[in-house]
């Protein structure tokens, strides 16, 4: 398994990888995969333009995980668009992309944080092995959106 960085002239390779985890995993995301299936090519480079970090995992010629780290306010980077391949899951990908994306966090001397479903249960425990502190619904969050988790990783 490698972890790649990938940027705008990457956007195939993203829409490849993203397109299946909207499919795979529609309730994880707030994009869905029909906001994104007929998207024009500039707005995948835009995507990987306007969010300074995605990262790529891939298992010989196969794209087999997605994570990205775009900084939120002036003490973190919140890790979004996290997605591990059913196939792989289980096997270290996502403890890689998580352990990337907040090595780049640490680079600007910021924290990690994320926001992840209370009802996915399976990410939430990936998160606290690899040391995420659940901190609960935020107060402000909307009452009619599923309930997210903010998550931090605790050094």
């Amino acid at each position: 398994m490698q972890l790649t960085r990938i940027g705008p002239d990457d956007w195939e390779t993203f829409r490849e990888v993203r397109l299946r985890s909207l499919s795979d995993s529609p309730a994880a995301f707030g994009s869905r995969h029909e906001d994104w299936v007929d998207a024009p090519e500039e707005r995948w480079r835009a995507r990987l333009t306007d969010v300074p970090l995605t990262l790529v995992a891939t298992d010989g010629e196969a794209v087999v995980g997605v994570a990205s780290g775009s900084p939120e306010g002036e003490r973190w980077v919140e890790l979004i668009s996290m997605w591990v391949a059913p196939e792989v899951r289980g096997t270290g990908v996502a403890r890689a992309l998580i352990d990337a994306v907040a090595a780049w966090a640490d680079e600007q001397g910021r924290g990690t944080c994320l926001m992840v479903r209370h009802d996915n249960d399976r990410a939430r425990a990936a998160y606290a092995r690899a040391g995420f502190v659940d901190r609960g619904v935020p107060d402000d969050w909307p009452d009619d959106e599923p309930p997210e988790h903010r998550m931090e990783l605790r050094r």
